[in-house]
């Protein structure tokens, strides 16, 4: 019998393999960013310090419950570009954290981009 490959875990595997290349600083964090099925995260990473300097996720009171998951990711895409902003940031590395680069990923990042940040 053949057995499927199990998604996470070669997608956690493409994970590791980008975070041995990429690096967040003070000056130019990590966006990393983490999808489920229901929600969506981003967060701006210090991995010198290792710490958190800002998140956004579909969990904030700002962004909508009935907007589907496509919207959910533009809108946290911007209020994570809104709260680099305050902290001065402007430019990021971002993390896709194993995920294809398209969909919820792709609209969250084209959102960071239209709204001030450069990567």
């Amino acid at each position: 019998m053949i057995s499927k490959p199990d998604k996470n875990k070669l997608r956690l595997k493409r994970h590791k393999r980008i975070r041995g290349k990429i690096s967040g600083t003070a000056e130019r964090p990590r966006l990393s960013v983490f999808r489920s099925n229901k929600n969506i995260y981003a967060q701006l990473i210090d991995d010198v310090a290792g710490v958190t300097l800002a998140s956004a996720s579909t969990l904030d009171e700002s962004v909508s419950a009935d907007a589907t998951k496509l919207e959910q990711a533009k809108q946290v895409g911007k209020l994570i570009a809104q709260a680099a902003a305050k902290k001065n940031i402007k430019s990021v590395v971002f993390d896709r954290s194993g995920y294809l680069y398209h969909g919820r990923i792709q609209v969250l990042a084209d959102a960071a981009r239209e709204n001030g940040l450069e990567f």
